[in-house]
């Protein structure tokens, strides 16, 4: 009696500890048991999905290029790197060309005399690049404009009063503002550095009116910016050789700083996230595991009662 006392009580706890089947109602529903209302809904909900995503789809691919247009090629850029920073001796040389040859036609209207303090030049230097310009103040007491030279706190001089002399100067295209023009145009320093080492002759079959440059990286193919740097346009400071691809290499630089002044801050940020996480990571899982350990060890074991 005994024994089948403990058979049966044994049984009986494999009964309470089975699970039990619980019959759940199977869902029967497809497209063609809904409501006509619920079809339409959807229907045009995936219409207008799959609508926005090949209109996406085309607009990226026009605007990143045409049928004839040349694809830039990408450049090892020394700050392209997960970790690298901008080479501020370029960034000091790029300066230059601008000042000395882009200035001319284009503005840089969101950078100041002061951003250059530390980066390029130290505030000596730059002091004295902005007094070099007159500036025109007021009024006055008197209720006069007045000019006076440059301060630390100006931005950078326009070449023209306002787009239409701009235009006018330029047989009627208007050269656009280079702060954020690296950012501007799909490619970014690949594609201003391909832009101004790019010029060549029209292929045969090919005419460009007159007034106007053939370059393959440029929509269109057609340019009214004359070519703007050639071998030796300047002489930098520092004696580098201004061979055209360094000139180009320097001014890419510089647009790339002017686009991202915080460029070398929000990697040097991304730096020490990365060492603060190989520390912390590695804590926070012991501490996890020391937590955790207890639960995820535990065993439970049916003792049926006597």
């Amino acid at each position: 009696m005994a024994a089948l006392r403990v058979v049966v009580l044994s049984a009986g706890g494999r009964a309470l500890l089975a699970p039990k089947t619980i019959p759940v109602p199977k869902a029967n529903m497809s497209f063609a048991t809904l409501p006509r209302n619920k079809k339409v809904a959807l229907t045009t909900l995936g219409v207008v999905t799959a609508g926005g995503v090949g209109l996406a789809l085309m607009l990226h691919q026009s605007v990143k290029a045409s049928d004839l247009e040349l694809h830039p090629p990408q450049y090892p850029w020394s700050h392209a790197g997960p970790l690298s920073s901008l080479d501020h001796a370029s960034i000091r040389r790029g300066y230059q060309v601008y000042k000395q040859v882009c200035s001319a036609c284009h503005s840089m209207d969101y950078l100041a005399f002061r951003n250059l303090v530390g980066v390029s030049h130290t505030e000596a230097e730059v002091k004295a690049i902005a007094e070099e310009v007159e500036v025109v103040d007021g009024p006055d007491e008197s209720g006069e404009m007045f000019t006076r030279p440059g301060k630390l706190s100006d931005y950078f001089p326009k070449p023209y009063p306002n787009p239409e002399a701009a235009r006018a100067a330029n047989n009627g295209a208007l050269p656009p503002d280079l702060s954020y023009i690296v950012n501007a145009r799909h490619g970014g320093e690949d594609y201003v550095f391909s832009l101004l080492t790019g010029y060549c002759d029209p292929p045969a079959g090919v005419t460009v009116r007159e007034g106007l440059y053939y370059n393959p990286y440029f929509p269109g193919q057609a340019i009214g910016m004359a070519p703007p740097i050639y071998n030796e346009v300047l002489e930098y400071d520092d004696g580098t050789p201004a061979t055209m691809s360094q000139v180009a290499k320097d001014v890419c630089t510089f647009l790339r700083w002017a686009a991202e002044p915080e460029h070398d801050q929000r990697k040097r940020m991304g730096l020490k996230m990365l060492m603060g996480s190989a520390i912390l990571i590695p804590l926070i899982y012991y501490m996890k595991r020391h937590r955790w350990s207890v639960l995820k060890s535990r065993k439970i074991a049916y003792r049926p009662p006597k």
